[in-house]
């Protein structure tokens, strides 16, 4: 029997009047480290569907499962300890602070020592700082970032940034990442290296869930493709089921092929 790893059961969201997802469902089952994306045109529903994933948002009917477990309506960093991390679109970096000191912090989900044995560095706030700063190290080294390290985020080109972000939500030692849009902003060479890295990620044994617009990269990368349109699910398969399906097709109507990837 497949391992359930997220199941969103008949997820509906309502704000007010309008709908924004509508008896959305997944279901990401098997080994760990698939790379599944969910696409759809602008106003799709994709972020609320994210939000509603990550404990951001609410369901106002359905139900959301992390192995099993019921995680509905569960705050952002009680699901985060559960395993389930989320970056966003936009990475919220202090200017004056390395790419090393981002990472370390973004560890404190995972500290064991109190506030107070911090502040007085008794043995097992120090024994944290040896242990978290050696992950910070293994984490930028998996994302690229080694030999930026000790530069700080102002320095740093959008392309790092994002893969800081990404290396931020990592620090949480996910199990499932959701990326909010990972290549958004990057030149072909950029996305090219990130989509790469996100490889590397999900080798590692991390299942990805992503939403993207650039449909090459989804294309290239995923095993699984859930497409939504106007807040429904109306398609879900391999890229070559995606890509050959009239549902997608017409629901992209208007696009330039060459962007779709279809």
């Amino acid at each position: 029997m497949s391992t359930s790893i997220l199941e969103a059961r008949h997820i509906t969201k309502r704000f007010g009047g309008l709908t924004a997802n509508e008896d959305v469902s997944l279901h990401l089952t098997g080994d760990p480290g698939q790379v599944v994306s969910v696409i759809g045109p602008n106003g799709a529903g994709k972020s609320t569907f994210f939000k509603m994933l990550s404990g951001f948002l609410t369901p106002s009917s359905g139900q959301i499962l992390l192995f099993g477990q019921d995680i509905t309506g569960m705050s952002p960093h009680k699901v985060a300890r559960l395993g389930l991390v989320r970056t966003f679109q936009e990475t919220t970096i202090f200017p004056d602070l390395t790419a090393m000191e981002h990472v370390s912090l973004a560890h404190q989900l995972h500290r064991t020592a109190s506030d107070l044995e911090v502040v007085l560095r008794l043995p097992r706030a120090r024994q944290d700082e040896q242990v978290l700063a050696q992950s910070s190290r293994d984490i930028l080294a998996l994302m690229e970032l080694s030999a930026s390290a000790d530069t700080q985020a102002r320095y740093l080109p959008q392309g790092l940034l994002r893969l800081l972000g990404i290396a931020m939500g990592l620090a949480a030692k996910p199990k499932v990442l959701l990326l909010d849009e990972p290549y958004a902003g990057l030149n072909p060479e950029e996305t090219h290296r990130a989509v790469a890295i996100t490889r590397k990620i999900a080798a590692s044994g991390v299942t990805v869930l992503l939403v993207e617009h650039d449909m090459k990269a989804v294309m290239a990368i995923s095993d699984r493709i859930h497409v939504l349109y106007f807040g429904k699910k109306i398609a879900e398969g391999t890229p070559e089921e995606i890509r050959n399906n009239p549902q997608v097709i017409e629901a992209y109507l208007g696009q330039e092929d060459e962007e779709l990837g279809l």
